[in-house]
C-alpha cells in the first residue's frame, strides 16, 4: 500500500541531489580530486581524438577541464560501484548545441577509458540518463552523434535505441584544422517508453535497495537542455 509513496519519495530525492545508480555504476558530479584518474584515461590517443577533442597533456590540464568543462549542470563522472573511487568514464548532456534544439530536447555525449571498452558500461549509463531526461527533466527527444569511423560510439547509440537521422559534412572539432563527417541520431520519448519500461523497473529496484541500506550513490554524467556538441569515444 505504501509502494506509490515510496517511489514518489525516491524520485524526489533522486532529482534533488542528482545521483543515480545502475546495476554496476555510480554517477556523480566531477570533483577536482578526480584529476589524476581523469588524466590517466584522457591522455590516451585512442580516446579524445576519436571524439574530436585533444588528449590531456597533464594532471593540471585535466583539473582545468574539470573546473571549466565538467562543472556544468547535468555533467557526471561514471565510476564502478564496487570501486567507488575508480573513474571509468564520463557522460553528459550539453547546454549549447550545434543542431539547434528547442527547450524540450537535448543531446547526449560520452566517452570511456580504454581499459573499460567492450563491457557495456556506457550503454548502461546512457540508458540511465535517458530515464532522467524523459521522466525527470521533461525532454521529448534526445539526440546523439558520432564522427565517421567511430564504430564504438555508433554501436552505443544503436544499443540505446537511437535512430539515424542525417549526416553533416565538414564539421569542425576541437582538433585544430580538422573537419569531419558527423552522423546524427535521435530517440523520442515515445520510442524510449516502448522499449524501456520493464528495464527501468529493475534498475529502480536496485536504486531503492541502495537507499534502504544507506548507500548514497554518485553520478558522473552530464545532461543539459538544449544540449551541445557531442563528445563520443
Amino acid at each position: 500500500a505504501f509502494e506509490p509513496y515510496f517511489i514518489a519519495l525516491f524520485e524526489f530525492y533522486r532529482t534533488a541531489i542528482k545521483w543515480n545508480q545502475t546495476q554496476r555504476l555510480l554517477l556523480r558530479p566531477w570533483q577536482e580530486d578526480d584529476a589524476d584518474e581523469l588524466y590517466k584515461y584522457a591522455k590516451d590517443l585512442q580516446v579524445g581524438p576519436a571524439a574530436g577533442w585533444p588528449v590531456h597533456t597533464s594532471v593540471e590540464n585535466s583539473r582545468e577541464i574539470i573546473r571549466t568543462v565538467f562543472s556544468g549542470v547535468e555533467t557526471y563522472a561514471v565510476v564502478l560501484s564496487k570501486h567507488a573511487n575508480l573513474l571509468a568514464a564520463s557522460i553528459d548532456y550539453r547546454q549549447v548545441n550545434n543542431i539547434g534544439l528547442p527547450d524540450n530536447e537535448c543531446e547526449v555525449g560520452y566517452w570511456i577509458g580504454v581499459p573499460y571498452w567492450g563491457q557495456g558500461l556506457i550503454p548502461e549509463a546512457v540508458r540511465e540518463l535517458q530515464h532522467r531526461a524523459f521522466e525527470v527533466l521533461g525532454m521529448q527527444k534526445m539526440w546523439a552523434g558520432y564522427f565517421d569511423g567511430n564504430e564504438k560510439s555508433k554501436r552505443v547509440q544503436e544499443k540505446c535505441g537511437f535512430k539515424y537521422m542525417f549526416t553533416k559534412c565538414n564539421v569542425s572539432s576541437q582538433l585544430v584544422g580538422e573537419l569531419r563527417t558527423e552522423h546524427i541520431t535521435c530517440l523520442t520519448k515515445m520510442e524510449w517508453l516502448q522499449v524501456s519500461k520493464f528495464q527501468f523497473i529493475g534498475q529502480q529496484n536496485i536504486s531503492r535497495n541502495s537507499v534502504i541500506s544507506g548507500i548514497v550513490p554518485a553520478f558522473f554524467v552530464y545532461f543539459c537542455e538544449n544540449s551541445a556538441g557531442i563528445w563520443i569515444a
